[in-house]
């Protein structure tokens, strides 16, 4: 029998924080009308939403191989959200382009993304927010991921987050 020498278990509470916020995502997309919402819907469509890019492009955000980038790509194409095309410049390249359903899909990911950020906002001081936020990004030690974390702002310091109804 193996005992914890720490029985806090930061790992597990942060695995089960992103469980949550994805099967919000789910619940949320679904009640707007876009079904099967997968976790690399997210980063893939706001790149996309930014204009076309390489499959390759998109696996570098999502840490995986070109293939593994083509998968995803297959899967938004049989949904319907993107189209691909070869790069006008370098026909070796295939361009992933986001169709209207795409541009909506994008739109309201970002929109419910914003949502579910205010309502954890709303439920914590906004000391517990920063401290919250330092020890994230003090858990990240691989360099990639603290440069795509770098690039995210902190919580604004002493602001307090307005109550938002679920109508917001």
């Amino acid at each position: 029998m193996t005992t914890d020498a720490n029985p806090y278990r930061f790992g597990d509470l942060l695995a089960l924080a992103r469980q949550s916020w994805i099967h919000r995502m789910a619940a949320e997309l679904e009640s707007r009308g876009f079904a099967e919402y997968r976790i690399s819907d997210a980063v893939t469509l706001r790149r996309l939403r930014r204009g076309p890019a390489s499959v390759g492009e998109l696996g570098v955000p999502l840490g995986v191989t070109r293939q593994a980038a083509r998968k995803i790509v297959r899967g938004l194409e049989e949904r319907g959200y993107a189209s691909t095309q070869a790069d006008a410049d370098d026909a070796r390249k295939l361009m992933v382009i986001l169709t209207s359903a795409g541009r909506a899909y994008a739109d309201a990911i970002i929109e419910v993304i914003a949502r579910l950020n205010w309502a954890v906002a709303a439920r914590v001081t906004p000391d517990q927010l920063a401290a919250t936020d330092a020890v994230l990004r003090a858990s990240i030690e691989d360099e990639g991921v603290a440069r795509a974390a770098a690039r995210i702002r902190p919580p604004p310091s002493g602001r307090v987050w307005p109550q938002r109804s679920a109508d917001e």
